[in-house]
């Protein structure tokens, strides 16, 4: 192999080790729960303050616009849905990780098929 070859390889090796700012600030949905406090108040499998994960996603998994409206909900907060308790806005989360919180949230169920929001 030929000293430009191995300058090649080398550079070529070393740029793959590079990791880019975004590939940094992505986060999955269940990350940004954490970061989120989500979990303060909602667990996956279990009901605390508000519903488990697991029943938001088998209400909303199979409803057109389901991830749509929940992004929303997560931001704007709602009332009655779930009982006496509201879940409070949370205008601090972003449209974006609201929408990948929302996406990881009905990930958890497979949908049936799809039908109106209640």
């Amino acid at each position: 192999m030929g000293l430009p070859r191995i300058i090649l390889a080398m550079s070529l090796y070393a740029s793959s080790l590079v990791v880019s700012p975004f590939a940094l600030a992505q986060q999955t949905g269940e990350e940004l729960l954490r970061s989120k406090a989500c979990l303060g108040c909602h667990q996956v499998d279990a009901k605390r303050l508000g519903p488990s994960f697991t029943l938001v996603a088998q209400r909303y998994g199979a409803v057109d616009g389901g991830q749509d409206y929940l992004a929303l909900v997560i931001r704007q907060g709602s009332r009655g849905r779930w009982g006496a308790v509201p879940m409070p806005a949370q205008p601090q989360v972003s449209e974006q990780d609201a929408n990948a919180i929302a996406q990881w949230i009905l990930t958890l169920v497979e949908p049936e098929g799809k039908q109106e929001r209640q």
